[in-house]
């Protein structure tokens, strides 16, 4: 490596937050900076980090894709039997990171974590792609995978077996992240940044600066 690593770093100098510019509403501000990351067509602007935490306290990250989202909460789906979906049974609390590194922005969102309805999964199922169907009955995620044709010959057994309509497995489906805390940050000048929190304290959004 020709670069210590340690030495790459790069000061933000884009834009600036203040609380004038806020919104009371946290939904709205988050509606805001997410149409401008897509407005700005960075590849996958609706992507986020989602934490859990295991019944042991140790926690893991992966990124996913917002599928949709409003006052009632944040909606993603996946396997309920992957790693997320045990821990989430265990220690329903998360966390979700978005960064658009172009805007030099992110934002965490925390809350309880909690199953949407099966019709809801059903309703968002039936518009993904037919190969992403498939894929859903052929991954026992997080599980160990002996090798990559496997994974091909499950798929291709499922597309056999459902050839046009491929229904939902029972173990798949929708979570939805229902916010008491948000935390929007904005890159400045000499690590000087822009934090601002979001707590539901009483059903009312407090907002306060926070040290960088």
């Amino acid at each position: 490596m020709s670069e210590n690593i340690s030495d790459i770093r790069r000061d933000y100098k884009k834009y600036s937050l203040n609380r004038q510019s806020l919104d009371k509403d946290p939904f709205l501000f988050f509606k805001k900076w997410l149409e401008q990351a897509i407005e700005q067509d960075f590849y996958d602007p609706t992507a986020f980090a989602l934490s859990t935490v295991s019944e042991n306290g140790r926690p893991s990250s992966r990124m996913l894709l917002l599928k949709g989202y409003d006052e009632n909460g944040f909606i993603f789906y996946t396997n309920y039997k992957g790693r997320k979906g045990s821990e989430l049974e265990n220690n329903p609390f998360g966390s979700m990171l978005f960064f658009w590194d172009k805007y030099e922005r992110q934002v965490r969102i925390e809350g309880k974590i909690e199953k949407i309805s099966k019709e809801d999964s059903e309703k968002y199922f039936i518009t993904r792609p037919y190969t992403s169907r498939i894929g859903a009955w052929a991954s026992k995620q997080s599980e160990i995978l002996s090798s990559r044709g496997h994974l091909i010959k499950e798929a291709a057994m499922y597309m056999i077996k459902y050839p046009l309509n491929v229904p939902v497995p029972d173990y798949w489906g929708g979570y939805r992240l229902i916010p008491d805390e948000f935390e929007f940050w904005q890159g400045r000048e000499s690590r000087m940044h822009d934090r601002f929190k979001y707590k539901l304290e009483n059903g009312i959004w407090v907002i306060n600066r926070l040290y960088p």
